[in-house]
Order: C-alpha cells, then sequence, then structure tokens
C-alpha cells in the first residue's frame, strides 16, 4: 500500500496547470478562500471535512453547557439539603422530583434508594450525568490529532509534486513553488484547525471536571446527612429502649 501511495502521490501533486499549482476552477478565480483550498491539493477535502465536524461538535457543547447553565437550581439545592437535615426525607424526594440541575436530580435518584444502597446510587446518577457532560469530547479529540497529519500529509505529497517537477526535463519555478505552496496550505489548515478545537476541548474539559467535583460534593454531603440522621434514630430508640417501665399497680 505504501509503495502504491508513493507512486500516486507524486502524478497527484503534479496536476499543476502553466502557472503552477494546482488547476483551480474559473468558478472559484478570485475568491481567496476558494484558491487557497484549491492550491492546497486533495488533502483539503478531509481537512475541511475535519473542521466541519469540529466545528459541529464545539456549536453542539457551547449550546449544551448554556442550556445546563440555565437550569441550575441552587435555591432548590439548599432546601432540599435543609429538609434533609431536618430528617423529612420524603420531602426532600419531592422538592427534588422533576429537577433540571443535574445536582438536584442526582440526589433524587439517591434518595429514591435510601432504603438500599444510597452510595450506589448516587454514583450511578453521577456517571450518567459525566458521560452526559463528556459526550463527543471524544471525537473533538480525535479531530484534534487528526487534523495536523493530515496537514503532514499534504506537506508529504506537495513536496513530493515539487521534487517530481525538479527532476523533469522541462523544470519550471513556477510548478516547484506551486507544490511547496501546497504543502505549507495544507499543513497550515491542519494545524490552525488543531489549535482552534484545542482550545475548545480544555474549555470543555474544564467544566466536565468542575461538574464532577461538584457532583461528588454533593453526593458526599447527601450521605453524611443520611447517616447523621440514621445516628439521631439510633440514638433516640436506644435512649426510649433503656427508659425504666411503668406498670399499673394492681389491686
Amino acid at each position: 500500500m505504501l509503495t502504491l501511495f508513493a507512486r500516486f502521490a507524486p502524478m497527484l501533486a503534479a496536476e499543476a496547470v502553466a502557472t503552477g499549482g494546482r488547476p483551480i476552477p474559473d468558478w472559484a478565480r478570485g475568491n481567496t478562500i476558494f484558491e487557497t483550498f484549491f492550491k492546497g491539493g486533495p488533502v483539503m477535502y478531509p481537512i475541511v471535512a475535519v473542521l466541519v465536524v469540529s466545528v459541529a461538535v464545539i456549536l453542539e457543547r457551547i449550546v449544551w453547557w448554556t442550556v445546563q447553565t440555565t437550569r441550575r437550581d441552587s435555591d432548590k439545592l439548599d432546601k432540599v439539603y435543609a429538609a434533609l437535615e431536618q430528617g423529612n426525607v420524603a420531602g426532600a424526594v419531592n422538592l427534588a422530583r422533576g429537577s433540571k440541575d443535574p445536582l438536584v436530580r442526582t440526589v433524587w435518584h439517591g434518595l429514591n434508594h435510601v432504603h438500599a444502597s444510597v452510595e450506589g446510587a448516587l454514583q450511578v446518577a453521577s456517571g450518567v450525568e459525566i458521560q452526559r457532560a463528556g459526550r463527543f469530547m471524544s471525537v473533538m479529540d480525535t479531530t484534534i490529532t487528526l487534523a495536523p497529519l493530515l496537514g503532514l500529509l499534504g506537506t508529504v505529497t506537495g513536496i513530493m509534486g515539487s521534487f517530481n517537477f525538479v527532476g523533469a526535463a522541462d523544470l519550471a519555478p513556477a510548478k516547484v513553488s506551486g507544490g511547496i505552496a501546497e504543502a505549507l496550505i495544507a499543513t497550515a489548515c491542519g494545524l490552525g484547525i488543531a489549535i482552534f478545537a484545542l482550545i475548545f476541548f480544555n474549555f470543555f474539559n474544564a467544566r466536565v471536571a468542575r461538574l464532577q467535583f461538584e457532583l461528588e460534593s454533593t453526593s458526599n454531603n447527601v450521605i453524611l446527612m443520611l447517616n447523621s440522621l440514621r445516628n439521631r434514630n439510633s440514638v433516640a430508640t436506644d435512649h426510649d429502649a433503656n427508659q425504666p417501665q411503668q406498670f399499673a399497680g394492681t389491686n
């Protein structure tokens, strides 16, 4: 396969017009963006596809995080905490039911298993929220890695085309410079896409890490409150059991 690639890559890079570089359709002439695209060679097609995927994922994540920010309800979470501190577990469940806040929603899932495994229910609910927050992050990671590799591929094909013209009998400097331009354009586009996607990738990762910390803190608070409630009930039960029994006298 590498042999076939080495054989056909110079042929692809050699499809230049008399002025040098890649052939540009008539409808694209005069437009800097389209001219640059066609001068970058065939590698520009997958590079643009990677750009489209990156922009789509970034826009989807921006909309998702914006919606999640508007759904946060710290007041309701405080009310749920207050109900748990008072020992009103049923009231806390009613307050948390139907909430769109991921923290309150996690608490609701945990309180529904108050007589079973609260810790396990909270962990499962937190995992679901983290999975939603990290959706498409692997796609962004792939585009960040793939874009510069495609740019490097364009560099190789462009330089191979330039050397192909150097070895030809009718050496034309314009044709050689066209291959070099192809290499530089593909490299610049690949690196630019990777840098652009990396900024948003780190931003979204930071948001996911923050949400994970908040979910862990909320789960720990719920567990501590429930344990404190159980301890108070246990102490009250032991105290009642230790009270002396009062028996009515017999006549």
